[in-house]
């Protein structure tokens, strides 16, 4: 492509969503209408680049292959345990913890046996503007009233045998590697349990819960520009930005550990709950936690920022 050539339709959709996250981090959402706003659309231009580039290989090889590009160019790598556990045929439910950053394309790249793989995903614009990954999420909007719809849809997807991905908490989670197992513990307090009503629409259903850790960046969570910000939510959107835009921080290598597929079985919907949050817990604590980041980090806030991707 000629480099002096303008921005596609796409890109430019991906930058502007792209340039008000960024201001939103750095605390500068102010300037979204002003004239400096242009100080901070190259590197908002970068990233909807390498989001056009990734959505591309998405349409072209598939979710698996096409995330682990985005892996590759965004960490050091993914390192998975008990992949063997996901059945490779017929309905899964994969439950996964959501630390946020790279967590949902190291899931991807890790489940490419299963190319029938949908996730429950927020109705949001950066997601609408990914055609081609837009097509493997089922949307759940804002307002209650859709949330049967995308009940029904998933429903069916499990009913017609495939596999289907959501985050129980909808909200971002600490990172167990970066935060301490006993936040991450305590997060699953906040997990939804709707994802059992599953095993009474589509009773042939296997539940597989996932952890997925070190995808968080101790050393961008110390950046000094990360003192700018007041609140500790504020502090961890910014440093989550600088994650994104600096290479340096790339260094991280994703570890995702899966554990046994459930059935929900004669005793219902509770018993397959507390099995899946048991394994989820014991999946934590036998996680590899550098002690030296969990100490050097401040205390996480008691609520965490609204996440894109999220169970229903």
């Amino acid at each position: 492509m000629n480099a002096t050539a303008s921005p596609s339709p796409l890109i430019e959709t991906l930058t502007e969503v792209n340039l008000v996250d960024l201001l939103d981090a750095i605390g500068l959402l102010r300037l979204r209408r002003t004239p400096l706003r242009r100080l901070f659309v190259p590197a908002a231009r970068r990233f909807a680049r390498t989001a056009n580039e990734f959505d591309s290989r998405v349409g072209a090889q598939g979710l698996a292959q096409g995330s682990a590009w985005l892996v590759d160019r965004m960490t050091a790598g993914v390192v998975s345990a008990g992949l063997e556990q996901v059945p490779t045929q017929g309905p899964v439910m994969i439950l996964a913890n959501h630390p946020g950053m790279t967590d949902t394309v190291a899931l991807f790249s890790c489940l490419a046996a299963r190319p029938d793989l949908r996730v429950i995903a927020s109705d949001r614009p950066f997601l609408r503007a990914l055609p081609h990954v837009a097509r493997q999420l089922i949307f759940l909007p804002d307002e209650p009233g859709g949330r049967m719809a995308v009940m029904r849809a998933a429903a069916r997807h499990l009913q017609e045998g495939g596999a289907l991905l959501t985050f129980p908490a909808g909200d971002i989670e600490p990172d167990p590697a970066v935060f301490g197992p006993q936040r991450a513990v305590a997060s699953l307090q906040n997990w939804s349990s709707s994802y059992t009503l599953f095993a009474r629409l589509a009773p042939q259903t296997r539940f597989v819960p996932a952890l997925v850790s070190h995808v968080i960046s101790a050393d961008a969570q110390r950046h000094p520009l990360t003192l700018l910000r007041r609140t500790a939510r504020d502090k961890e959107k910014l440093a989550a930005a600088l994650q994104v835009a600096l290479p340096r921080y790339h260094d991280v290598v994703a570890r995702i550990s899966f554990g046994q597929a459930s059935f929900a079985g004669p005793e219902g919907a509770k018993a397959l709950g507390a099995t899946i949050a048991a394994q989820m817990r014991q999946l934590i604590l036998t996680a590899p936690v550098d002690d030296r980041r969990v100490q050097a980090l401040p205390p996480l806030r008691a609520g965490q920022a609204r996440s894109p991707l999220r169970g229903p």
